[in-house]
C-alpha cells in the first residue's frame, strides 16, 4: 500500500489505504527511471536458471548414485554431504572470493564473467540440500522398474532419465522451486561478486536503490515490491508441487 502513496504521505500515516488524490503510481515511475529494473530481472532470470538447472542434474545423479550403489566410502561421502549443510555461505565466502578472483572471474567488466561467479558458489552451497532431499524420495521408489528396464537393455542413464526422473518428478520440482528462489534471493553472495551495474540481479539494485534513496519510502516500497512480487507469483502458481514434493519425500524418505 505505502508503495503507491506519496512520500509525505507515508510518513504521517503508513497503514493508510491509498485511495483518491493520495493514490500515485510516481514510485513505480521514480523506480523505472533511475535503474534498470528489465535487466536486473532477466540477470536474475539467467543466474538462477543456470543454478537450478545445474543442481538438478548433479545433485539428481549424485542422488541415484549414492541412493542404488554400494561401493568404499559411501558411509563417509554422505556424513560429509551433511556435514558440508552445517557450514554457513559467510564462513566460507573469503576464501571462495580468493579462488574466483584466482580464476580472473570477479572484478571485470563481463556482465557474463560476473554471472558466473555468482553461479557457481550457489551451485556448490545449494547441493548437499538438493542431494538429501532427492536422496530420501529416491530410496523409497520400487527397485522393481529399474530391475524391468536395465532387462531390456536400458543403461544407467537411460533408466535415471526415463525411469527415475518421471517417478520422482515431485521430488525434483521441490527442489528446482527451492534452489530458484534461494538463488534469486541470495543479496549476500551478490553483493560481494556483482560490483558493476550492467551485472545487478534484481535484489542487488534492490539494495543501490535503498543506499540512494534515502529517506524516499514511497521508492524503497516499490523497489521492495518489485523484488517480491516475482517469488509471490512463483509460490502461487507451484504451491502444489513444493507442497505435494516436500510429503512424498518425507513419507517415502
Amino acid at each position: 500500500m505505502n508503495s503507491f502513496k506519496l512520500k509525505g504521505l507515508i510518513r504521517s500515516d503508513s497503514f493508510s489505504i491509498p485511495m483518491g488524490d493520495s493514490f500515485t503510481f510516481d514510485n513505480y515511475k521514480t523506480a523505472f527511471d533511475r535503474v534498470d529494473i528489465f535487466g536486473a530481472y532477466k540477470n536474475s532470470l539467467v543466474i538462477s536458471t543456470a543454478v537450478t538447472a545445474v543442481v538438478v542434474l548433479l545433485a539428481g545423479f549424485a542422488a541415484y548414485g549414492m541412493a542404488r550403489y554400494r561401493f568404499r566410502g559411501r558411509n563417509v561421502l554422505h556424513s560429509l554431504i551433511i556435514a558440508s549443510m552445517m557450514f554457513p555461505v559467510f564462513s566460507t565466502i573469503i576464501p571462495v572470493f580468493r579462488m574466483m578472483f584466482g580464476w580472473h572471474i570477479v572484478n571485470t567488466n563481463s556482465v557474463a564473467l560476473s554471472q558466473l561467479s555468482v553461479i557457481l558458489p550457489q551451485i556448490a552451497g545449494n547441493l548437499s540440500f538438493a542431494i538429501i532431499v532427492l536422496m530420501g524420495f529416491i530410496r523409497g521408489l520400487p527397485i522393481d522398474l529399474e530391475e524391468a528396464a536395465y532387462l531390456e537393455g536400458y543403461n544407467v542413464y537411460q533408466i535415471f532419465f526415463k525411469v527415475v526422473v518421471p517417478i520422482a518428478k515431485p521430488s525434483f520440482a521441490t527442489v528446482s522451486i527451492f534452489t530458484f528462489l534461494w538463488s534469486y534471493n541470495d543479496l549476500f553472495t551478490q553483493m560481494f561478486f556483482l560490483r558493476y551495474k550492467d551485472a545487478f540481479t534484481i535484489t542487488r539494485l534492490l539494495n543501490e536503490i535503498t543506499s540512494i534513496a534515502g529517506l524516499n519510502y514511497g521508492l524503497m516500497a516499490a523497489a521492495v515490491v518489485l523484488v517480491v512480487v516475482p517469488v509471490l507469483v512463483v509460490y502461487i502458481f507451484l504451491q502444489k508441487n513444493i507442497i505435494k514434493g516436500m510429503t512424498a519425500g518425507a513419507m517415502k524418505g
